[in-house]
């Protein structure tokens, strides 16, 4: 068996472990910052889910890896797996992927690939932005001169951040605050202009098709 074949069949046996580990990562973390008033074994439970997400992707990174046969470029060839270990808001897409393969497991795409690109990046989108606005919330709430009071500030925050409207009533004091602002924009920027590309390239493909369908002299 090659090192191509042995990668699929890791990488389809943890499609699901890893998107679920995804999803109780997410609900973890918002266990700890949303609730912080909770018990402490509950408190703990949560952090011990956080930890093991973080060990899980770390070792299927590891695997993944050794199967690969590739070396360091790797690294270059799967860039969310590595992202996902280092920076863990980003571990949600996961999601995204998993619901990528399990699509393609059943033949062709049920959805145009205009239509996979903008579900994409509104799941997407939705995912980072309510990470976000979590991280966000727990370095900004008590600092002081904070406008972001509530987690409900958070979220208008990370959706005017994430929109790239930045109306400036709810912003970030703190430096690491800051700094997850940074990332929300450059997200934000990024996921706006697939959406945007993509629609105008699927206008562009109607009206050329309505076009080669006119008579000649119409």
């Amino acid at each position: 068996m090659d090192d191509d074949t042995r990668q699929e069949r890791w990488e389809q046996r943890t499609e699901l472990p890893l998107a679920v580990a995804s999803l109780a990562f997410l609900a973890a973390y918002a266990v700890r910052v949303l609730a912080p008033g909770l018990t402490d074994l509950l408190q703990a439970v949560a952090l011990a889910v956080l930890l093991a997400s973080w060990v899980l992707f770390a070792v299927n990174y590891a695997v993944l890896w050794h199967l690969s046969g590739q070396g360091l470029s790797f690294v270059r060839k799967h860039p969310l797996d590595g992202v996902v270990v280092v920076l863990p808001l980003l571990r949600p897409l996961r999601v995204v992927k998993v619901y990528e393969a399990v699509q393609r497991r059943h033949g062709k795409p049920r959805l145009a690939l205009h239509a996979r690109v903008i579900l994409y990046s509104g799941l997407s989108t939705v995912l980072l932005g309510f990470a976000g606005a979590l991280a966000a919330y727990q370095q900004e709430r008590g600092a002081p001169g904070t406008t972001m009071k509530s987690f409900g500030d958070a979220v208008w925050w990370a959706c005017a951040t994430l929109s790239t409207v930045g109306y400036g009533d709810v912003t970030p004091v703190t430096p690491m605050g800051r700094v997850i602002a940074v990332g929300m924009m450059a997200v934000g920027l990024a996921l706006l202009g697939a959406v945007t590309g993509t629609f105008a390239s699927w206008l562009l493909q109607v009206f050329a098709r309505e076009d080669d369908e006119r008579p000649p002299g119409a």
